[in-house]
């Protein structure tokens, strides 16, 4: 049995193939008992953030179940394959580590990926599909992260990919406080970009959700000025930045719209930052003349600065990390040494619960209390040796000396003294 990770993201896979991999937080649930289902899976998480989906597993074999499943839910067959890392038992520790830290992020040492691990980690614990080693790991993986973010700087001004897009788009293309921002969504990248934008005195801020009331919620915390999706034909003109993060499956905004907009701006030209997987802005507008399309993939060069801002933190927090593998590590090999005692122990339980209750019924039958502690001797001996019985005949016939010698010392002659229980 092997903790287990496999997975794409923002370094393996380009957003075109992470947008088909993607998973909407209401299909969790069904897809992690699915594979909960699948042969040798004993526990299971599934992360899907905008820059990775991975699957975090508890697991007999090499994963290879979970690739395949993976594959089909994305139907891009074995093209996935070939885009995929896979990490087992220390890698895999040390992997979730730097996920929860941030410092496997697309910005280094972003805050959001913490929180979306404890969703996943909380999603599959109501699914049912956590209870044993990886529920310890996760809870070992975000004891880490805090530490990595309160004894190093890798937490020290805190960015996202929210704040790059911002960035970005006052130092390449306009005066913020000149400017008319579009926020199209309303989850917590968009609240960071509506926070990032207040500080920097935008001009106006409109924002768009499918639901209008989310909309308004997020316009009345920034003073900005809600739209329903529908209107936002009407009103895309009025922009000169549009920033979109929503959890649509299907682009939201399409060529003809931004061409329409462009008409009625007489050309002014439009900056687009579209932050979400899948995306929400169709690739074709690329192609628009007075349209500077970017998504989370063009974002590189920016938050390269940032990495190397942070570099000296990241090298601290990786050396806290090595330390908490290994701790981790040490404390579940200890806890797999126990498994066998553990195993012993309630078998024996098992066997003595059910020698009573047959016991308690024979007494509740009329049986005669003799009779009831004879039968009930006879039958505890029998399922307690059973099963040694059967392993110590097997190991004879196949010559397994350790197995006979190690029989020998559980099972010493009568009349030998047997060693103290230390319990």
């Amino acid at each position: 049995m092997s903790l287990l990770v496999l997975g794409i993201n923002h370094q393996t896979a380009p957003v075109a193939l992470r947008e088909q991999v993607a998973f909407a937080t209401d299909a969790l649930p069904a897809a992690l008992t699915a594979l909960r289902a699948l042969d040798g899976v004993h526990e299971v998480v599934l992360l899907s953030t905008c820059n990775r989906t991975e699957l975090y597993a508890h697991a007999e074999g090499d994963g290879q179940v979970l690739a395949d499943w993976l594959a089909r839910q994305a139907h891009v067959g074995q093209d996935l394959h070939a885009y995929l890392y896979r990490y087992r038992d220390a890698a895999a520790v040390r992997h979730l580590f730097r996920v929860a830290s941030g410092l496997d992020s697309l910005v280094l040492g972003e805050p959001q990926i913490l929180g979306q691990v404890k969703q996943a980690w909380t999603i599959a614990r109501a699914a049912g599909t956590l209870g044993g080693p990886l529920d310890r790991l996760f809870q070992h993986a975000f004891a880490t992260a805090k530490r990595a973010r309160t004894d190093t700087r890798i937490g020290a001004n805190p960015v996202s990919v929210a704040s790059v897009a911002v960035r970005l788009a006052q130092d390449n293309f306009t005066w913020l406080d000149e400017a008319c921002v579009l926020l199209i969504g309303a989850g917590e990248t968009i609240e960071l970009a509506a926070r990032h934008l207040v500080e920097a005195r935008v001009k106006r801020l409109l924002i768009a959700n499918r639901t209008l009331a989310h909309a308004q919620a997020l316009a009345s915390r920034h003073d900005g000025y809600a739209l329903p999706l529908s209107a936002l034909d009407r009103h895309l003109a009025e922009a000169d930045i549009v920033i979109s993060a929503t959890a649509s499956r299907e682009p939201i905004l399409h060529r003809p719209q931004v061409e329409h907009a462009l008409r009625m701006r007489k050309h002014r030209p439009m900056l687009l930052l579209d932050l979400a997987v899948p995306r929400d802005i169709a690739p074709d507008v690329s192609g628009l003349r007075d349209v500077f399309l970017y998504t989370v993939d063009d974002l590189q060069q920016a938050i390269e600065d940032n990495r190397r801002s942070r570099q000296q933190a990241a090298e601290q927090a990786e050396a806290i990390i090595d330390l908490q593998v290994a701790r981790f590590l040490e404390d579940w090999q200890a806890s797999r040494r126990q498994q066998p005692l553990l195993h012993l122990r309630a078998h024996g339980e098992a066997a003595r619960a059910a020698a009573l209750a047959r016991a308690r019924q024979q007494l509740a039958a009329g049986l005669a209390p003799d009779q009831a502690l004879e039968l009930l001797a006879h039958t505890l001996t029998n399922r307690l040796l059973h099963a040694p019985t059967v392993a110590l005949r097997e190991a004879l016939r196949n010559g397994d000396d350790p197995m006979i010698e190690a029989a020998a010392r559980l099972f010493p002659p009568p009349g030998d003294k047997p060693p103290s229980d230390p319990s």
